[in-house]
């Protein structure tokens, strides 16, 4: 790969970083003006948006040089830390070890 080559790689990396950046943005922007006007019958719209900042979360995360596995890695070591410290939203719903248990259901 020549340098001209390069230049055109590390431009595009970081046009897309950008772009996923402003995705992500808008993703939460989205998700926030749906739960200020309410969620009743708005589960589908929840969800769907919810995928998406999971999905450009891990996009980004690869274009930043952390991998799939690594953020998997990292996402369960945070869900045992919470655990063992006894997080309020562990200590109230139990969803740290729902979400640990999910993690691991879905290695197997």
């Amino acid at each position: 790969m020549n340098s001209k080559d390069k230049n055109i790689d590390i431009t595009r990396n970081i046009k897309i970083i950008e772009w996923l950046k402003s995705e992500l943005l808008t993703a939460v922007a989205s998700l926030f003006e749906l739960l200020v006007k309410g969620v009743k019958n708005s589960q589908d719209a929840i969800s769907d948006i919810l995928a998406n900042i999971i999905l450009l979360t891990y996009l980004l995360g690869r274009r930043l040089g952390v991998s799939f596995e690594k953020l998997d890695s990292k996402v369960e070591s945070k869900l045992k830390l919470g655990i063992i410290e006894e997080h309020n939203i562990e200590k109230w719903y139990g969803d740290l070890n729902s979400l640990l248990e999910y993690f691991k259901r879905t290695r197997e």
